[in-house]
C-alpha cells in the first residue's frame, strides 16, 4: 500500500493565508490547486463567504483557494490568456503545451486549467504571471504562438461516451477490472501502488463500495464516471455502467 500524500504544509499554509486576511482584512489567494489536493482541503477549509475556491470559471478542474477580506469580496487574481493558433501542418496537443509551460521552469500550480479549442488556445494563470507567459510563451512543439488576455471566461467541455462493463461487484477492484480489461488481482495490484483515484482522492484499499456517479481516474487508462448498474447477469454479475472522459 503507498503512503497517503502529506498536506500538512499546504494545510498550514491556507492557515497562514487566513490569518493573515483577518488580520490585515485583506483578500488572499493560494496557488492552483489540483482536484486531489482540493478534495483533501475542503474538508478544512469548507466553502463559505470567507472561503472560495475559483479556477476562472466554475467548472475548473485546478481552483485557488481564495480568503476574502469581507463576505462581499469577489476579487479574483484569475487571468485567461487566449492565442490563436494555426494547425494546418502542425497539429499540438495537451502534452505539447504542458511541456512548453514546463520547460519554462515554472511550477505547476502557476496556472490553471489549459485546452484547445478549434483554432484557440485558452490557459488560465494568475494575473501575476500572465505578463510572463504573454513574453515568454511564444513557441509551443515548433508551432508560433502568440497569446493576449481575455476578458472572456471561456469553459472547457470534456467530451464523454457512455461504455459497459460487465463485472463481479460494485467494489472498486472489479470496477477498475472491468475498465481496464484485467483480472481483479492485477486491479487489486494497481489500487495498492497508488494508481487508482476515487473523486480525486488516492484509493488504499480494493475493497471499497463505489456509489453512482462517483468519478474513478485509473492512471495509464483514463477518467471515468460511475453511472451505476444497467442489469444483472444470468450468472450474478452486473452490467456496469460509465461515462469516459475522451
Amino acid at each position: 500500500m503507498t503512503d497517503s500524500p502529506d498536506y500538512e504544509s499546504l494545510a498550514a499554509h491556507l492557515e497562514d493565508l487566513e490569518e493573515k486576511s483577518r488580520t490585515w482584512h485583506r483578500t488572499l489567494c493560494s496557488a492552483f490547486l489540483n482536484e486531489e489536493e482540493q478534495s483533501a482541503m475542503v474538508k478544512l477549509f469548507p466553502p463559505s463567504k470567507y472561503v472560495r475556491y475559483d479556477g476562472g470559471y466554475p467548472e475548473a478542474r485546478k481552483k485557488k483557494v481564495i480568503f476574502p477580506a469581507d463576505g462581499e469580496d469577489d476579487f479574483s487574481d484569475i487571468a485567461c490568456l487566449k492565442a490563436t493558433i494555426d494547425q494546418r501542418f502542425r497539429r499540438i496537443g495537451h502534452s505539447d503545451i504542458l511541456g512548453a509551460l514546463m520547460h519554462l521552469q515554472i511550477d505547476r500550480s502557476s496556472f490553471g486549467d489549459f485546452w484547445i479549442e478549434e483554432n484557440c488556445i485558452y490557459l488560465y494563470t494568475s494575473t501575476g504571471m500572465a505578463s510572463f507567459l504573454i513574453d515568454n510563451l511564444k513557441r509551443i512543439n515548433q508551432l508560433n504562438v502568440s497569446f493576449e488576455c481575455t476578458d472572456d471566461r471561456p469553459v472547457q467541455v470534456f467530451r464523454t461516451k457512455k461504455i459497459k462493463c460487465v463485472v463481479a461487484s460494485e467494489r472498486a477492484d472489479a470496477l477498475v477490472a472491468g475498465l481496464v480489461h484485467c483480472s481483479r488481482t492485477e486491479a487489486k495490484e494497481l489500487i495498492r501502488a497508488g494508481m487508482v483515484q476515487v473523486n480525486h482522492v488516492t484509493l488504499e484499499e480494493p475493497d471499497k463500495l463505489c456509489d453512482n456517479n462517483v468519478t474513478i481516474s485509473i492512471r495509464g487508462t483514463g477518467r471515468f464516471t460511475y453511472l451505476g448498474t444497467d442489469h444483472a447477469t444470468k450468472s450474478g454479475r452486473i452490467a456496469a455502467e460509465f461515462l469516459q472522459y475522451i
